[in-house]
């Protein structure tokens, strides 16, 4: 019952905590094919227009001055960068392909989600209500 409200909630918890981030950033490549007989004479037919395929790859780009871990960095790296968590809780799912390993480390201020063993999310912890 913990394991579906944990992975139900998940996408609600970090909806655009990361996606907002300036540590993330998506790379686009334009390439371009240019036709065959690109120096034909100008009393020849018209060459074919320029066909543009543009490939889209999400890539993590680890930002040295982030202060919490970003999408894409190994458990290693993690615990390299940012110290041993102060607690990992319990692994949720992995019960069928479908269904990973999802693992949860607590630091001071914010818990860390992998999926497996790669970073998916970093949710800051809730502020304190101001009275």
């Amino acid at each position: 019952m913990i394991r579906k409200c944990i992975l139900a909630t998940l996408p609600l918890l970090v909806g655009a905590v990361l996606t907002a981030s300036p540590a993330l950033a998506i790379q686009t490549d334009v390439v371009v094919a240019k036709p065959a007989d690109a120096a034909a004479p100008a009393d020849a037919a018209p060459a074919k227009k320029e066909t543009v395929k543009k490939v889209r790859r999400h890539r993590a780009v680890v930002d040295t001055n982030s202060t919490v871990p970003v999408r894409g960095m190994s458990m290693a790296q993690v615990e390299k960068r940012f110290g041993a968590p102060v607690d990992k809780l319990p692994a949720a799912g992995g019960d069928a392909p479908r269904h990973p390993t999802i693992n949860r480390w607590r630091y001071n201020g914010y818990t860390v989600y992998f999926e497996r063993t790669h970073v998916i999310h970093t949710v800051m912890d809730a502020a304190a209500p101001t009275t």
